[in-house]
């Protein structure tokens, strides 16, 4: 978190304000979890989700809880009409204190390593406030995990300080046996909740 200029006078809160989540999910087939990390982060924090086309094939939107608003590639394009509206892919960055993308294929691994950004997930990345905490949960075959570009590209990512929550070793969906499965849910959540610095709220005195 950045240093803030604190006004004599004023109050320093930080228990009052709920942490703010952006969960994201690109095409893995371990976004069928997507649901339950929505509902478990929801429990503690504020949070809004953004999916890539390829998670929806995996995602139920209908099954997301109620008060978690979901944004795609449509709602980044359509969104924007004329100079001077909020472009997406800004306005949740600027919102999120945190960024979680759960899974992350080895595509958009791949993306973000090399910098593209042609969807609102891989946009928001690249215009992350790297002062503020993103973390990734890895997701793909065995074979996809162990191949170079992968190290080479999480190498990358981590030179930015993006943290990773490892994969873990199971039979996959693919049937392979191996690591390259996402962490469970309740390790992602373990994880962010540990590490998260409550944010500073400034109550100025009259």
């Amino acid at each position: 978190m950045a240093n803030q200029e604190i006004l004599p006078g004023s109050t320093i809160n930080t228990e009052s304000t709920k942490p703010r989540i952006l969960l994201a999910a690109s095409g893995s087939v371990a976004a069928i979890k997507f649901e339950s990390l929505c509902r478990i982060f929801s429990e503690w924090a504020e949070v809004r989700a953004v999916a890539t086309n390829s998670a929806l094939h995996f995602i139920d939107k209908k099954a997301l809880p109620s008060n978690v608003m979901l944004f795609t590639d449509d709602d980044e394009w359509s969104s924007w009409k004329k100079i001077g509206d909020g472009v997406l892919h800004i306005e949740l960055r600027k919102w999120a204190d945190i960024m979680i993308i759960a899974p992350l294929s080895a595509n958009t691994l791949a993306k973000i390593a090399g910098g593209l950004c042609d969807n609102l997930l891989t946009c928001i990345v690249r215009a992350w406030d790297y002062n503020k905490p993103l973390y990734v949960a890895p997701a793909m075959n065995t074979f996809m995990w162990n191949n170079p570009f992968t190290k080479r590209h999480l190498d990358t990512i981590g030179e930015l300080g993006i943290t990773q929550i490892p994969p873990i070793a199971k039979r996959l969906a693919c049937g392979d046996y191996g690591t390259g499965a996402m962490a469970e849910p309740s390790e992602i959540y373990t994880t962010v909740r540990l590490s998260y610095k409550p944010r500073v709220v400034v109550d100025e005195c009259s």
